[in-house]
C-alpha cells in the first residue's frame, strides 16, 4: 500500500543490511534535486505507527541532506520478516548485491529464527541458492564486513580477488583483514586493489610492509613497475615465468591439500604413492636450479622486485 510518511518516522535498523556508494549517493542526489524521490522508499509498517525501511536509504539519506521532510512509502505489511522475503523476491527488478542478500538472508535466520529450506521454499529458490549467500556471510571477518557495507572497500574485489587468495594459496583471515585495513578508504580501482593483493599476498616482505604502513603510492608504482618490465622479456623468458608461477602455485596447492583425510581409495593411495615418489626424487635437483635462478636474478640489476 502506497502513501506519504514522514522522514522522522522511519526506522533505520536494517541499514547495515546495505551497501553504500558515495559515487551512487551524490548521483541521486542530483536527480532527487532535480525531479525529487520519484520511486516510494519500501519496507513494514509496526504498531507504534513507524516504520522500519528495508529499501531506499540512499534515497532517505538525501532527503535528510536536502531537508525534505515527507517522502512516498509503500508498505510491505506488517511484519519484518515477510518484508525480507518480499524484497528478496524482487531482488533481480531491485539490485540487490550478493551481499545484500546474504546479510538479509542472516537476518532472517539469526533474527527469525527461520532455517534454510523454509526461506529457500519461501523465496520459491534452491536451498543452494540460500546456502552459498549464508556461507559467504560466515566465511566474512566483521572487520571485512563492516569495510563493505560502509562503502569503504568494494564487494567485487572481496568476492573475486581475496577470496581467490584464500581458496587458492590458503592466505589466512587475519592476513586478508590487514591488507583489507590497510588499504579501505582509499578510493582505489579495482585493478589497482588487484595489483596491490598480488603484491601484498604475493611479493616481498618490503612490498607488505610498505603496504601496512600507508605507503600505497609507492607500492603501486613499484608494482606496476615490475609488470612493465616484465612485459619486455623475450617469449621464452615468459614462458619460464610462467612455469614458475605454475610451479609455486601447483606446490602451495599440494602441500595445502595433501594432509586431508578424504583420499581413501585404493586406487588413489596407489598411485598418489608412484607420483609422489617421482616427485621426491626430483626434489632435489629441483630445489638446486630453482636456488641457482633465485641467486642470479637477485644479484641482476633492473626494476624486477625480488620474488
Amino acid at each position: 500500500m502506497s502513501s506519504q510518511v514522514e522522514v522522522s518516522s522511519v526506522d533505520l535498523r536494517y541499514e547495515c543490511c546495505r551497501v553504500k556508494s558515495t559515487h551512487a549517493e551524490k548521483q541521486l542526489l542530483d536527480s532527487i534535486l532535480t525531479r525529487g524521490i520519484r520511486d516510494p522508499l519500501q519496507g513494514v509498517d509496526i504498531e507504534d505507527g513507524s516504520r522500519i525501511l528495508l529499501n531506499g536509504f540512499k534515497r532517505i539519506r538525501c532527503a535528510r541532506k536536502l531537508g525534505i521532510g515527507i517522502v512516498p512509502w509503500y508498505s510491505f505489511g506488517n511484519d519484518a520478516s515477510v518484508g525480507i522475503l518480499e524484497l528478496l523476491r524482487i531482488s533481480n527488478a531491485k539490485s540487490l548485491t550478493l551481499l545484500e542478500q546474504a546479510r538479509l538472508i542472516d537476518e532472517l535466520q539469526s533474527v527469525h529464527g527461520m532455517c534454510g529450506s523454509d526461506i529457500a521454499l519461501l523465496l520459491e529458490k534452491s536451498r543452494a541458492w540460500v546456502s552459498v549467500r549464508a556461507g559467504i556471510l560466515k566465511e566474512m571477518s566483521s572487520c571485512i564486513r563492516d569495510k563493505i557495507f560502509s562503502g569503504q572497500f568494494p564487494a567485487y574485489s572481496y568476492m573475486y580477488t581475496l577470496r581467490r587468495f584464500m581458496r587458492i594459496n590458503s592466505v589466512s583471515q587475519k592476513d586478508v583483514d590487514e591488507f583489507v585495513v590497510s588499504i579501505a578508504g582509499k578510493n582505489l580501482s579495482l585493478r589497482d586493489i588487484d595489483i596491490l593483493a598480488n603484491g601484498y599476498f604475493k611479493g616481498s616482505d618490503e612490498i607488505r610492509g610498505q603496504i601496512r604502513n600507508g605507503n600505497i603510492s609507492w607500492g603501486l608504482e613499484q608494482l606496476k613497475a615490475s609488470s612493465t618490465a616484465g612485459s619486455d622479456c623475450t617469449p621464452a623468458e615468459q614462458r619460464m615465468l610462467k612455469d614458475l608461477e605454475i610451479a609455486q602455485k601447483n606446490m602451495q596447492r599440494v602441500a595445502c591439500k595433501s594432509s586431508g583425510s578424504r583420499f581413501k581409495s585404493a586406487s588413489f593411495q596407489a598411485q598418489a604413492n608412484l607420483l609422489s615418489g617421482g616427485i621426491l626424487r626430483q626434489l632435489p635437483m629441483f630445489e638446486k636450479a630453482v636456488r641457482s635462478l633465485h641467486d642470479r636474478s637477485g644479484q641482476a640489476t633492473g626494476n624486477i622486485l625480488p620474488a
